[in-house]
C-alpha cells in the first residue's frame, strides 16, 4: 500500500502562483509514476500533469502547458506541482496519483485515472477573479 498525502491548496487571486505537494509513504517511491488530477464541482476528474518514475520524463495536460510544473525528489518521497497564472477556471480539489510501474518503464507516465494504483485526498485550490 502506498499513502499519499497533500498540501500546499489555498485561496488565490487570478494571477497568481501555488505549489501543491504530495508526500509519498508506505513502499518504494522510485518504483512509481506519479501524477496529478483535478475535479471541479460537478465535472470529472481531469488529468494535469505526470512524471515518471525516474523523473526524466514529464506529460502535462493541454491547459497545463506553459503555467504549471511537475517536478520529484526520490529521496524525499515528494512531488511537487507549481502552477503560475492561475485563473478561476483552475479552481478545482487537487489529488496526487501514483502508478505502479512494471518492468523498466522508466520513459513511462500515466495520462488517465483509469491505471491509478493510489490516490491522495485531495487540497483544495480556488482562484479568485
Amino acid at each position: 500500500q502506498v499513502q499519499l498525502s497533500e498540501s500546499g491548496g489555498g485561496l488565490v487571486q487570478a494571477g497568481g502562483s501555488l505549489t501543491l505537494s504530495c508526500t509519498a509513504s508506505g513502499r518504494t517511491f522510485s518504483r512509481l509514476a506519479m501524477a496529478w488530477f483535478r475535479q471541479a464541482p460537478g465535472k470529472e476528474r481531469e488529468f494535469v500533469a505526470s512524471i515518471s518514475w525516474n523523473g526524466g520524463n514529464t506529460h502535462p495536460a493541454e491547459f497545463a502547458k506553459g503555467r504549471f510544473t511537475i517536478a520529484r525528489d526520490n529521496a524525499k518521497a515528494t512531488v511537487t506541482l507549481q502552477m503560475n497564472n492561475l485563473k478561476p477556471e483552475d479552481t478545482a480539489v487537487y489529488y496526487c496519483a501514483a502508478e505502479t510501474v512494471v518492468g523498466n518503464g522508466s520513459d513511462y507516465v500515466p495520462t488517465s485515472k483509469n491505471g491509478i494504483d493510489f490516490w491522495g485526498k485531495g487540497t483544495l485550490v480556488t482562484v479568485s477573479s
